[in-house]
């Protein structure tokens, strides 16, 4: 292995999202790999990142200027944010992001290993044959249809080392089809905080059953929640609570409870425990839902429409219910609506999330062995 001097191995770990704190939503599932990485006693950390609380053992690497085009990067919602509503900062933000990083990896080549978030953060590496592994979301999946996009991102990745990581199976083919000749490609599941685990569900009550829905407010993620919500929770014998910041103006329904951005904390303090399950009827280009993770491991049955990252992660009518419109989406609620189903579901929920995907110091054991074989290589 490429060590230091304490005989760990050096490893920069490069992303444009990072929250400043716990109850920052934005980012907040980059802090916990980072945390997990820091924790581990065979590994020295680099973080290039927005500003944000890191661990006490961990390097920052971002000079002040980027710090600050970070930090206002996050306030803007993301690049991928920027991106989809096009503008000015859609155009020069991705060519400022892809300069600074150039700046990074020249000055940060003698590490052992790049850790990358996401994939086209990998599009300015230079010819120095560090290896690298690079995590992959839906986002990704979306950009790589750009054109020319995957001819660069082989030409960069070319003459060393390569894991490509998405965080769901769903990817697997594609990014095999596209890279799977230079790179590795093999899905690593992120984990999942202990504090969901630990979640003691009260038993449903007498009243009306809630359900929670938490979401960035945009039009691609909330979907078709609303048109289809509409007749199973505007009669007022269920309530929907909808949780998220609003990152497009949406006109909410009147019998929609929202409660706008929230921390986890509120979550599985005040919300989790008493609630009938999670809804999502999303069309957005998921990857793998943190939040859905989070609610199985907390033993809630989740409700979620049919697209590829939720089909791969919910077995229907096992841990889960999936809907193509709006019938199905009152049968599921139906069938949950039963308390013993529901229960039934949500622990069989819980079970495959603590099997399967386990915590952050999981998903950090799962890191650090491709990084062991990269560099082993």
């Amino acid at each position: 292995m490429n060590e230091n001097a304490a005989g760990k191995l050096t490893v920069l770990l490069a992303s444009t999202s990072y929250p400043t704190d716990l109850s920052d939503w934005r980012g907040l599932f980059i802090r916990h790999m980072v945390h997990a990485l820091a924790r581990r006693d065979d590994l020295t950390l680099h973080l290039w990142a927005p500003p944000g609380e890191i661990p006490a053992n961990t390097t920052y690497v971002a000079t002040p200027d980027e710090e600050r085009w970070l930090a206002s990067l996050m306030l803007a919602g993301g690049i991928a944010h920027l991106i989809r509503n096009r503008g000015v900062r859609a155009l020069t933000s991705p060519l400022r992001l892809l300069s600074m990083l150039r700046d990074l990896y020249r000055r940060e080549s003698a590490v052992g290993l790049y850790h990358i978030n996401w994939l086209q953060n990998a599009l300015t590496l230079p010819g120095n044959g560090v290896p690298v592994l690079a995590t992959v979301l839906g986002t990704d999946m979306q950009l790589l249809k750009l054109p020319g996009m995957t001819k660069l991102l082989r030409r960069a990745l070319r003459g060393r080392r390569v894991a490509i990581c998405p965080n769901a199976e769903w990817m697997l083919p594609e990014l095999r089809q596209r890279f799977g000749d230079i790179a590795e490609i093999q899905s690593v599941p992120f984990g999942i905080d202990s504090s969901w685990f630990a979640i003691q569900r009260a038993e449903i009550s007498e009243g009306k059953p809630k359900w929670l829905c938490v979401s960035r407010l945009t039009r691609g993620k909330i979907g078709t929640l609303f048109q289809w919500g509409q007749p199973y929770f505007s009669d007022g014998l269920r309530e929907l609570h909808l949780f998220g910041p609003m990152q497009q103006e949406l006109a909410l329904p009147d019998w929609v409870h929202y409660h706008g951005a929230t921390t986890p904390e509120s979550l599985y303090r005040d919300w989790f425990p008493q609630a009938c399950g999670l809804v999502t009827m999303s069309q957005h280009a998921e990857g793998r839902p943190q939040v859905i993770l989070e609610a199985m491991a907390a033993g809630l049955p989740i409700i979620a429409s049919r697209l590829p990252a939720h089909e791969d992660l919910l077995s229907h009518r096992h841990t889960g219910l999936l809907c193509s419109n709006a019938t199905e989406l009152g049968e599921a609620l139906a069938v949950l609506d039963e308390r013993s189903t529901n229960a039934e579901i949500g622990q069989h929920a819980r079970d495959w999330a603590k099997t399967e995907i386990g915590t952050w110091d999981d998903c950090a054991a799962r890191y650090t062995a491709i990084y062991e074989r990269l560099i082993e290589k």
